[in-house]
């Protein structure tokens, strides 16, 4: 394969400026945010003591899964010789680093005491799924960086070894992330083997969606030419990923379903009518799974425009189905004593109430602008961009 010369953006243009501004004041009212639930406490939340984990444990796992999905294009080329994604590698890499990166601060700032980060690294419990994440996502970053920095070594045979450590890290930290739920056998909603590998598939299908979205906006943001079939390419990997992620989803609920002790719990997600059930079908099912394979099944016109309408509804999706993994959950009662009935001034067996407040919202919102911020920064001093000829504009 031709050796490619990659670049920094040049040039300072006023939608850069525009672009940078915007990200930035985003950024700062997601950190206004995450300020004002440290010091007056979460009851500016939608949180509870019966739902204790609302919509930053959500955002946060929702970029763990971008940031593994991400890595993995990133390694189509070194890892698994697909040579015509090479230009592509080190912008993934990039974007899986600095994913994870606001996944892990989504998860302290929510923290009540978030100057104890240092707490888990000192007192290892190997049975817990937490002190094990830990360490899993200290790594991850910490080889996601020194992948990057050997590309930019253009050492070939280190970036081949070391992106297969990242791909197996990356399988790791999300069967990781998917235990921490998964292990839980207290909670129906929770307790399933499944979720490990689920949560691989969803951050699969949703990682490859967002670098088809990030890829097609960059290249065009800064008038750099690139090549559609690339991603028409890749929107068949993320047919193959749907597939994956549908079954999955499939068995897990089927199986499920026919144990007596959760058919009240399957009930009140899939058949109850309620917000949940509405955000399973509507935005996990539909939105993450079926219109997306529908577009990509279906007629031959415009692949392009259909690949990033699809891919635009399976990181919306995805959102949905990380929502629909963390809440119902929590807000159904924990049978304490099965066949007995519980009675006390605690809401015992009362379904809790949840909704995102707009300080979550606006906190979640902050966080990602603070991913793409960094991007859009990167851009300027690093060189990640393949050297290409110039389709409107030079600069950026």
């Amino acid at each position: 394969m031709k050796k490619i010369r990659y670049v920094a953006l040049e040039g300072t243009s006023g939608g850069y400026i525009a672009l940078l501004g915007a990200l930035g004041a985003l950024s700062l009212c997601g950190f206004w945010a995450a300020w004002t639930m440290f010091q007056n406490g979460h009851h500016v939340t939608g949180m509870t003591n019966s739902v204790p984990w609302g919509f930053p444990i959500v955002v946060a796992i929702y970029l763990v899964g971008l940031s593994a999905g991400s890595l993995v294009i990133s390694a189509l080329s070194s890892v698994f010789g697909k040579d015509d994604f090479k230009p592509f590698s080190r912008i993934a890499a990039l974007l899986a680093a600095l994913l994870l990166i606001g996944a892990l601060m989504s998860i302290i700032l929510d923290w009540g005491r978030p100057e104890r980060i240092m707490v888990p690294f000192f007192h290892m419990n190997p049975r817990s799924m937490f002190s094990l994440n830990g360490m899993l996502y200290s790594a991850y970053v910490a080889i996601c960086f020194v992948y990057l920095w050997a590309m930019f070594k253009e050492n070939e045979k280190l970036v081949k070894r070391l992106g297969l450590l990242a791909v197996f890290w990356a399988v790791l930290v999300h069967s990781g992330t998917g235990a921490i739920f998964g292990f839980v056998g207290a909670r129906e909603l929770y307790h399933s083997p499944l979720l490990p590998p689920s949560f691989i598939a969803a951050a699969l299908s949703s990682g490859t969606a967002l670098m088809i979205l990030v890829l097609y906006l960059t290249f065009k943001w800064a008038g750099k030419t690139l090549d559609e079939n690339l991603l028409k390419q890749l929107g068949g990997h993320l047919t193959i990923f749907l597939v994956v992620v549908a079954y999955l989803i499939l068995v897990e609920n089927l199986t499920r379903s026919y144990w007596p002790a959760n058919y009240a719990a399957q009930d009140f997600l899939l058949f109850s009518g309620n917000k949940y059930s509405l955000i399973f079908w509507v935005g996990m099912v539909g939105c993450g799974i079926v219109f997306p394979m529908m577009i990509l099944f279906g007629s031959s016109a415009r692949p392009l425009a259909r690949t990033l309408f699809a891919s635009a509804l399976v990181v919306a999706g995805v959102l949905a189905e990380r929502y629909i993994i963390v809440i119902p959950g929590q807000v159904l009662p924990v049978d304490i004593f099965p066949g007995m009935k519980v009675v006390s001034d605690f809401q015992d067996g009362v379904i809790a109430e949840y909704s995102v407040s707009s300080a979550e919202a606006i906190y979640g919102l902050g966080i990602v602008s603070f991913v793409f911020f960094l991007y859009a920064v990167a851009l300027k001093f690093f060189e990640l961009m393949p050297e290409t000829e110039p389709s409107k504009r030079e600069d950026a």
